[in-house]
């Protein structure tokens, strides 16, 4: 999985290319720690994600309470079908702010 990152003032947006699973997670999870500081917004662009596993899920519900608790908002946008498929399945959908 490849993550490209750009950090502009209190925003992080993080777009990720490839599969989100239990090998890739951990990646993403300390890729976000490193800039996370003073970051009240998450983009999480998922254009070009072709896959994600439980471990994924996890670190998406991660961020998602991170930003809860900091009051602030997980973004997570232009999820391809599958998925969308995989957050509706698992209830993911009904508390994420997901864009099209």
């Amino acid at each position: 999985m490849e993550i490209i990152k750009k950090k502009e003032n209190n925003v992080l947006k993080v777009a990720l290319v490839g599969r989100l699973d239990t090998n890739t997670s951990p990646k993403l999870e300390q890729a976000v720690k490193e800039d996370e500081d003073g970051v009240d917004k998450i983009y999480l662009d998922l254009k070009d994600l072709d896959y994600i596993s439980s471990a994924g899920l996890r670190i998406v519900l991660v961020l998602h309470k991170a930003m809860t608790q900091k009051k602030g908002n997980l973004v997570v946008q232009h999820p391809k079908d599958e998925v969308m498929e995989v957050f509706d399945m698992t209830g993911f959908s009904s508390f994420l702010n997901i864009e099209d």
